[in-house]
């Protein structure tokens, strides 16, 4: 399906040398008069670092796991909590975090990380309407307030899906300062991180009876981004052969 030509409605292209910089796209086009909301973050020399990388795959794991758990029934701030906890255990891994999850899960650490909501409603308009009506009430949590909708999923439904991870400076220090926090933080493996920016990957998704469609086509992999980008001066790509795409 065509998409009449898409519209940048957010861009983060830092000035750093492209040997270590990234960029992050956030576009919308429409079809029909339907909205479409799809983020993108690449690194601008076409090469993940290792810690890009490594960034990026957290927020990508995190991103299939929420569509994993995708169905109708579903309430959409488990899908927020589920997010933030797979954010929490990656961070663990790379060694920015230490200590219990369950624990960082309870002094709601992943806001730091991830401060928005993990996504919204998808309509006529990009952020569209119905996300509280009567009897549903916002969640006053870290992280959770900033979210859209707090309502149980329904078959056709459309949604955003877009986890995100970053370094915001205000909020680490924040987060430092604060004892039940700072305990779980490595602070020497934190400041390499300083400056690093964020990933975000957005996709768009349609509720079905049993699970979800994925309605974006982009690469989305390591592989994907790194293959597309090497070969984009040769001519127009395909995104046909994704396999990231398959759910």
């Amino acid at each position: 399906m065509d998409m009449f030509p898409t519209e940048v409605k957010w861009t983060r292209i830092p000035k750093k040398s492209q040997n270590i910089s990234q960029s992050l796209f956030d576009m919308g086009g429409e079809y029909y008069c339907y909205g479409s909301d799809i983020t993108c973050t690449f690194p601008a020399n076409g090469k993940f670092t290792p810690d890009q990388r490594a960034i990026y795959e957290a927020v990508l794991r995190s991103s299939r796991a929420v569509m994993s758990a995708v169905k109708p029934g579903v309430a959409w701030p488990d899908m927020h909590r589920l997010a933030d906890r797979v954010h929490l255990e990656e961070l663990t891994k790379i060694g920015i975090l230490k200590g219990n999850v369950d624990d960082m899960v309870k002094v709601h650490l992943g806001a730091i990380f991830m401060p928005h909501g993990l996504g919204h409603l998808l309509g006529i308009d990009v952020h569209d309407v119905g996300g509280y009506p009567e009897g549903v009430e916002r969640i006053d949590l870290p992280g959770l307030r900033s979210l859209r909708t707090a309502r149980s999923l329904q078959q056709g439904m459309v949604l955003t899906i877009e986890p995100g991870i970053y370094f915001i400076d205000h909020l680490l220090d924040q987060a430092l300062r604060d004892p039940a926090q700072s305990c779980f933080i490595n602070n020497d493996v934190l400041q390499r991180f300083r400056g690093f920016g964020g990933v975000r990957i957005e996709d768009d998704i349609a509720v079905t009876a049993n699970g979800m469609e994925l309605l974006t086509c982009v690469p989305r992999t390591v592989e994907e981004i790194e293959a597309f980008m090497a070969e984009g001066r040769s001519g127009t790509k395909s995104f046909d052969g994704l396999s990231s795409q398959r759910q």
